[in-house]
Parts: structure tokens; C-alpha cells; sequence
């Protein structure tokens, strides 16, 4: 069949709607009640390929979904010979990319670079039979042009961003070439401010660091590192808990960016030669508030600094987002409900405690109840709680800050972490005074949390006393639901994942092979495996200050506790996860 698609000059809709029906993408009736014309788009006419994309019309290749503009893309690139592209600007290098043309040049065309190599040079376009760009730019370049496909309306924004980021950091750079440039010899570097070479506040670096933030939420970052080297800096961000590497910045204009976060974080910004903590709010694209908390660290080139994310809404999320479900869920909320005792989460930094204990307490703190925490540093602020933060200039430490707290008539305290002898004495006083504790320990799993409070010099009998329960988490990427499928079970992993039980396999697992959405990755998101341990019947009366930790576990197991490794089997199981990112992330079962 001839192809309706005129092969020169820009998309028609008329063609293409022809031809998607010719085709059997999309029906003729739904085509026909298309405009011939795309409205106005703000200043502009919108792309052909979005207005048609926006129409939402029925895929007939995919049954039961509507034309996206992927697919859209990889039916064109089959009549017009080129590769269809999603960009994804954590894989974009992007000072190269800015270099290869001028922004003017480059929103003339609705065109952009998005890879640059010494063989080629490749181009995304939405026009894909549009060519009289090339030979201009083919002449300046001096090297081949390989042109992709990508959504326009993509092109559009990332062209902006590109080259206002490119203009903001030569900008940065320039300013700080004129004034002269600092040694990078270390020593130098590590008493030596920069920012007397440029301005935290300068336009230039405002621009980048309001750039960084909104392109951290966009990229659902959990995490923003700045990191200096000696020429360049590195930043990168942690999403589902993967490092990617995400810009390359001049030295002295990531200490600039660096002065700057400490401005907003209310930190000293002239103090580079300790470790510092502060905090800022802001609102992510959709206008609701983000807090991000800040922490410094001196190291051999300068400053590095890390942002942790956390986004208000994690505190409305329900315990079945967190993956905390069925029987374990029962147990929990039991815990957490009890009038009096102390509940214990453990796991290692980043295994989603905070998350946890927010969660669990924007729960229980009903307008009856005085939810009352003493935090290093307050995580999130929350309008249903008091919270206070410890304070070492002034001697306020978690000791101080629980002996204090007992004196506001709270039902819940929060310990935001129990790190030693006085803080565990003081949360066994308020749970033998009639209040509900709450706090965190960093063990490997939940019967270390016993042992580590007897290595405190916590009495058994207090524990006995005092202790309801502790969970132990840690947190496992989940399968990217685009393009998860079933796969055949490795009986070898299953086997190492289950030990000491003999758990029959399930009939059918799955993994996903990585797509556009997932970056190729498989995964998309991540929830927490739990280990939870009561503290009732055999295992109270077991506890004594000789108490091995092997045998706490074997009993424990017997009376039914099941292991972070077995929770994570149960998600196998459900197709949430794999058997290899569950023996990643859980500790094995050590009852030797």
C-alpha cells in the first residue's frame, strides 16, 4: 500500500491520521473527528504529533489503551527510516550537546543534540522530513548527522533547560575567570574559601541551583549529591536507591552552588572545616511543599553536600504502600496502639525507618493524643505533632530532650534514635510511667535490637518490662510494571533465599528486562521487607542478661517470626520483586 505521508516538508494531520487507519493503529470514525489544524499552543501551534497524542484515541495495536506518543514515534520511525528516541536527560552530556549549536539555531528548527561523539553527532527532531537545517549545520560541524525522532513538546522543553543551565554555568565560570582563578593545590583548597571568587548569590548560580531542585523532582530523586574534585565537580542523584551521575561542574562553581544551599539552609556559609547540618523548604513543580534536609562534609577539594529529599506525602501513605501487609501489618499496628511500651524499628541509614515511623504516627495522632518527639534533625515538619530537635551547642540531647518531654503531658513520644545508656533509661522510664516510646536502633535485624540494648547496660528485666516489639526493615526495588513478564525461577537463588525453611517455590516469578520508563533498569519505586518480633510468651521469659543471640533468633523463628529474607520471598512471591534484589538488600539467616 502506498504511504499517505508526504515525504518532504512538516507533518501533515491529515496524512498521518490517513495512514495510522491504513495502518490499523487508530479507527476511522476517531479520526475523523480530529481537527485538520492542531490549536494554539500558548504562542505556538502545537506539534502535529502532540495534538494528536493529547486526543487520547484508541490504540487498536495495544487493545484496551490509547495512543501514546512511544508508540506514535515507532510507527513513524518505520516510514521514515529513523530511530524513534525518548529522551532521558540523566544519559545526556549536557555542556556537549549545548556546544553543537546556538539555542537561537536550535528553537528555529525545534531540534537538539542529545548525543555527541567523534564519529557522529546526533540529533532529535520531530519534523523527520524536514531537512534544510542540515547542511548548514553539517558544514560547521565537520561530521556526520544522525537523526533520531523524539516527542517535540520533550525537544521544546529541554532545550530550554539545556542551554539556560549551559548559559548559567559559562556565565558562573566567566565571572569567576576574571576575577582569577584559586590554587587547586589541597592544602590550599581546604582553608581557603572561594566564594570571595563568586558570588553565592550571583544570577548565574541562582539559576543552577533553582535548576538542580526542580530537576531532582522531576527525576524523583531521593537524594542530591554534590561532590568536588579537583578540576571538576560531580553531581549526582539517588533514585530507587541508584546513584546517577548527572552534571559535571567547574570547581569553583560548585563551590558556589555549595555557599549558596548553605544560604537557604540558614548554615554558616564562611564555616568550610567542620560538618554542618541544616534545612530548607521549597514546592516541587505541582506546588506542594518539599522539605530537603542538608549536610555538609569537608574533604580534600572542598565542601561536599548532600540533599535528602522528603517528599510531605510519604506521611499520608498507607501502610499497604509501604508494603507492610497482612499479618505483619496486624502485628504492627498492634504494637503501635498499645497504651504503654517502648516499639523499636531498626535497619542502617536509607532502609526507610523515618518513613516507618512518620507513617505510623501521623496514624495514631488523633486529636485525643499528644504526639510529642525529640529528633537529630527534625525530618519532616508536622502540623499533628510537637517536635523538638536536639541541640548539642546547648547540651539538649536526647536524654535531655525525652526528661524534658515527660513534662509536656505526652500520651506517644518519638526517639528519633536511641544511641546510648541515658536515652535508654530515659524511654524505660516514659514507657514504665504510662507512655507509648517509639524510636529507632541500627541493628542488623530485629533480635540484635535485644542485644544491643543489653550491651547498652539496659537491665534485662527492664527489657521484659518495657519492650512490646522491634521491626526490622530493609527496602527492595519493585519490578517496573511496564514491562514486567514472566520469567523461569532460578532454583539455586530460591533456595540460598529461603534457607533454614523448606518453602515450596511459587508457580511463576517474574523480572522485567528494563524499558523507557525504568531506564532500562527494571525497576520503578521501591517498598520495605519487615521482620517483626514480639515481645510475648516464650520470648519475654527467654530474655536474661547472658541471652545468645542465636539462640533469640532460633526461638523467635520458632514461634513464628518471619525473616526480612523470608518477607522478601512472600514478595517474590506476588510478583512485586526478584529473588536476586531480595538477596541484595536482607541479611542472611544466621542461626549458628
Amino acid at each position: 500500500m502506498q504511504s499517505q505521508i508526504t515525504k518532504t516538508g512538516p507533518l501533515e494531520t491529515g496524512a498521518l491520521l490517513r495512514q495510522l487507519v491504513a495502518d490499523g493503529i487508530i479507527d476511522a470514525s476517531s479520526a475523523k473527528r480530529l481537527r485538520i489544524s492542531p490549536p494554539r499552543n500558548g504562542d505556538k501551534i502545537q506539534h502535529v504529533l502532540n495534538y494528536i497524542v493529547s486526543e487520547q484515541l484508541a490504540d487498536l495495536s495495544r487493545h484496551g489503551r490509547t495512543l501514546n506518543m512511544d508508540t506514535l514515534l515507532e510507527w513513524l520511525a518505520g516510514h521514515c527510516g529513523q530511530e524513534a528516541m525518548r529522551i532521558d536527560p540523566l544519559k545526556i552530556d549536557v555542556p556537549a550537546v549545548t556546544e553543537v549549536m546556538s539555542f537561537a539555531f536550535a528553537q528555529r528548527h525545534r531540534i537538539l543534540a542529545v548525543a555527541v561523539n567523534p564519529k557522529e553527532v546526533v540529533v532529535a527532531g520531530g519534523e523527520p522530513f524536514v531537512t534544510a537545517w542540515e547542511s548548514d549545520l553539517q558544514q560547521v560541524l565537520r561530521r556526520p548527522i544522525r537523526r533520531v525522532l523524539a516527542d517535540p513538546e520533550a525537544i521544546d522543553r529541554f532545550t530550554v533547560e539545556f542551554y539556560s543551565l549551559a548559559k548559567s554555568v559559562r556565565g558562573a565560570s566567566g565571572d569567576n575567570s576574571r576575577r582569577g582563578n584559586a590554587s587547586n593545590n589541597l592544602e590550599q583548597l581546604l582553608e581557603i574559601s572561594n566564594l570571595k571568587d563568586l558570588d553565592a548569590n550571583d544570577g548565574h548560580v541562582v539559576n543552577i541551583v533553582d535548576w538542580l531542585l526542580q530537576y531532582a523532582y522531576d527525576q524523583r530523586a531521593s537524594d542530591i549529591h554534590i561532590e568536588p574534585r579537583r578540576e571538576q565537580g560531580n553531581v549526582r542523584f539517588r533514585i530507587d536507591g541508584v546513584l546517577y551521575n548527572v552534571y559535571e561542574l567547574p570547581a569553583t562553581v560548585l563551590t558556589a552552588v555549595v555557599s549558596r544551599l548553605k544560604i537557604l539552609g540558614r548554615m554558616d556559609v564562611a564555616e568550610k572545616r567542620r560538618p554542618q547540618d541544616g534545612r530548607l523548604k521549597t514546592k516541587n513543580p505541582g506546588g506542594a511543599e518539599i522539605e530537603l534536609r542538608l549536610s555538609t562534609l569537608p574533604t580534600a577539594f572542598g565542601e561536599k553536600m548532600v540533599m535528602r529529599i522528603f517528599d510531605p506525602e510519604v506521611l499520608l501513605r498507607s501502610f499497604d504502600e509501604l508494603g507492610l501487609r497482612g499479618e505483619d501489618r496486624q502485628r504492627w499496628d498492634g504494637m503501635i496502639r498499645s497504651a504503654h511500651g517502648i516499639v523499636l524499628v531498626t535497619g542502617p541509614t536509607g532502609s526507610g525507618k523515618t518513613t516507618t515511623l512518620y507513617s505510623s504516627l501521623k496514624q495514631i495522632a488523633t486529636s485525643e493524643v499528644n504526639v510529642c518527639t525529640i529528633e537529630d534533625p527534625i525530618e519532616m515538619v508536622e502540623d499533628a505533632f510537637n517536635q523538638m530537635q536536639v541541640q548539642h551547642n546547648i547540651n539538649l540531647d536526647f536524654a535531655g530532650g525525652v526528661r524534658a518531654l515527660l513534662r509536656q503531658d505526652p500520651d506517644i513520644i518519638m526517639i528519633g534514635e536511641i544511641r546510648d545508656l541515658e536515652t535508654a533509661e530515659m524511654a524505660i522510664q516514659a514507657a514504665l510511667t504510662g507512655h507509648l516510646v517509639i524510636s529507632t536502633l541500627h541493628t542488623n535485624d530485629a533480635p540484635s535490637a535485644v542485644t544491643r540494648l543489653l550491651e547498652l547496660g539496659v537491665p534485662a528485666y527492664l527489657i521484659r518490662a518495657t519492650v512490646l516489639g522491634v521491626m526490622a526493615q530493609r527496602l527492595v526495588r519493585t519490578l517496573c510494571p511496564h514491562c514486567k513478564e514472566a520469567t523461569t525461577l532460578n532454583e539455586t537463588e530460591w533456595t540460598t533465599l529461603t534457607t533454614p525453611w523448606k518453602v515450596a517455590p511459587p508457580k511463576q516469578v517474574f523480572h522485567a528486562p528494563g524499558c523507557l520508563e525504568c531506564r532500562n533498569t527494571g525497576f520503578h519505586g521501591r517498598q520495605g521487607i519487615y521482620e517483626i518480633l514480639p515481645m510475648e510468651g516464650s520470648i519475654q521469659s527467654a530474655i536474661g542478661d547472658d541471652i545468645e543471640l542465636d539462640n533469640l533468633r532460633r526461638l523467635a523463628m520458632k514461634n513464628g517470626m518471619r525473616t526480612l529474607r523470608l518477607s522478601g520471598a512472600q514478595k517474590v512471591a506476588r510478583g512485586e520483586t526478584t529473588v536476586a534484589e531480595v538477596l541484595r538488600v536482607a541479611p542472611p539467616v544466621q542461626t549458628q
